[in-house]
């Protein structure tokens, strides 16, 4: 992928199942709209249907607590392009602040598009505001998401026996 020049793409093919350390059927969004380096944005989008691991059917829809791993994925796909990564790195979400919801449920047959905004970044650390917006523009849930994403992540999972 030629990414190096990129400041603004809208729309953009990529797929986030191919830049997400995640497989199916933990790749919960669905596409990825705009991303605009020079505001430090990225926008993409999720369909909520019945074949979504999350899908609830007493519910008909998803839970909204779902939506900080919307986020977060949307967070994952900016990291990647950002960061131009040759493959896809595993990330941490460390706290979320000022987490506002309004709704009951993510509703069977609706498209949400998730907005990231990155606030701060110290190479490793990273802050985001993070807005889920319904079909009609409005704001359905907002965050501050705090990530770690670092060249040892991957160890950190690795752990040590002792005797």
């Amino acid at each position: 992928m030629q990414n190096q020049n990129l400041e603004k793409i809208s729309p953009i093919n990529i797929l986030p199942e191919d830049i997400l350390p995640h497989n199916k059927p933990m790749v919960l969004i669905d596409g990825i709209l705009e991303i605009n380096f020079e505001q430090n944005t990225l926008v993409s989008y999720v369909e909520i249907s019945e074949d979504k691991i999350f899908f609830d059917k007493s519910i008909n829809g998803i839970s909204p607590l779902v939506g900080i791993e919307f986020m977060a994925q949307t967070i994952g796909c900016f990291g990647y392009l950002k960061k131009k990564q040759e493959t896809p790195q595993i990330g941490f979400l460390l706290g979320t602040r000022v987490y506002n919801n309004v709704l009951e449920k993510f509703e069977n047959g609706k498209k949400y598009t998730i907005k990231v905004h990155e606030l701060y970044t110290d190479k490793d650390l990273t802050s985001f505001d993070c807005i889920i917006y319904n079909e009609e523009d409005k704001e359905c849930q907002s965050a501050t998401v705090n990530v770690y994403q670092g060249d040892d992540a991957i160890n950190m999972l690795k752990t040590e026996k002792k005797i």
